[in-house]
């Protein structure tokens, strides 16, 4: 998988091309640089590990979670046992959330957006205040 171009300028001053990758919620797999992905895990820890929903989602997120580096051309390669959890077969799509990146496979990318395009004219109440 290739960072893009228009990236990686970016992704350099930010992290110098070091890379967590872990597994989501949903089938796809999210790439934080380094420097973000060390917050996320702060937060993550500091939660009450005495609940057992707190503790399943710890141990998917911080259990999964791989450091990578990316190449000089701007690739990073992805393990096959996250490429298996995450379902990404041939095509991928990388698409830009922030302070992270999603990594979906192509098919299951196109079956999530068919599914959830009904969804988006009912906007939850938190979204309804942002002008877009």
């Amino acid at each position: 998988m290739a960072i893009p171009t228009r990236y990686r300028e970016a992704v350099a001053a930010r992290c110098e091309g070091h890379f967590v990758a872990t597994i989501d919620r949903d089938p796809c797999l999210l790439l934080y640089p380094l420097p973000d992905w060390e917050e996320v895990e702060r937060r993550l820890m500091r939660l009450p590990a005495n609940k057992p929903a707190v503790r399943a989602f710890q141990r998917r997120m911080v259990g999964h979670a791989v450091e990578m580096e990316m190449d000089s051309h701007g690739r990073i390669l992805i393990s096959k046992e996250l490429r298996d959890i995450a379902g990404l077969d041939r095509q991928a799509m990388l698409i830009g959330q922030g302070n992270k990146f999603e990594l979906w496979d192509e098919g299951r990318w196109n079956q999530w957006m068919d599914e959830s395009s009904n969804g988006i004219a009912e906007l939850p109440e938190e979204l309804e205040s942002i002008q877009l």
